[in-house]
């Protein structure tokens, strides 16, 4: 199963963000994409029988349709996350729907950079505000711990500190609202 090690963090400005990780460009030691490229998305979450971890969503982006299952801790600091996805056409979300009834969606404008094997999101999440995350995506060699420095790096350059960060995900922040 593919793993990574995730940060979700509250920002305030996303476009300063954005430019310190731009501004990283300068750095041989980073593999920085040049521009964000601007993805508009809809996640849909199931319900799960009782008793099963994790979370089950369809993400809509335009024309693509990806189902996700993963799991992961609810904790501020970088934690590990497991996943599996696989793209699907528009009948899944009726029978998903049908078979388990759904308990939020989440509409939000990413913002993705790359850097190196981390996927930089800027989020602006409707009705909840700014964020920004970070997933480093883990190679089979790479321990919890090489994520977790990877993502303290990151969040240094981009001035995120520990109380920016948020343990829970955008969905459980709406439906707790």
């Amino acid at each position: 199963m593919p793993r990574n090690v995730e940060i979700k963090a509250r920002v305030e400005d996303l476009e300063v963000v954005i430019q310190r990780i731009l501004a990283l460009r300068s750095n041989a030691t980073y593999d920085v994409r040049t521009e964000p490229s601007i993805i508009e998305q809809e996640d849909l979450f199931f319900n799960l029988p009782t008793g099963k971890c994790g979370k089950l969503k369809l993400r809509k982006m335009g024309r693509l349709q990806e189902l996700i299952y993963y799991d992961r801790e609810e904790s501020s600091g970088p934690k590990l996350s497991s996943y599996n996805k696989c793209e699907v056409n528009e009948d899944v979300e009726k029978v998903l729907k049908n078979a388990l009834g759904t308990w939020g969606v989440v509409k939000k404008e990413r913002k993705l950079i790359m850097v190196g094997q981390t996927r930089v999101h800027f989020d602006s999440v409707d009705g909840l505000g700014d964020f920004v995350e970070l997933e480093v995506v883990l190679n089979d060699s790479q321990t919890v711990e090489d994520g977790q420095s990877i993502a303290k790096d990151l969040m240094s350059h981009m001035g995120v500190e520990e109380k920016d960060l948020i343990s829970v995900s955008y969905v459980n922040m709406l439906v707790n609202k």
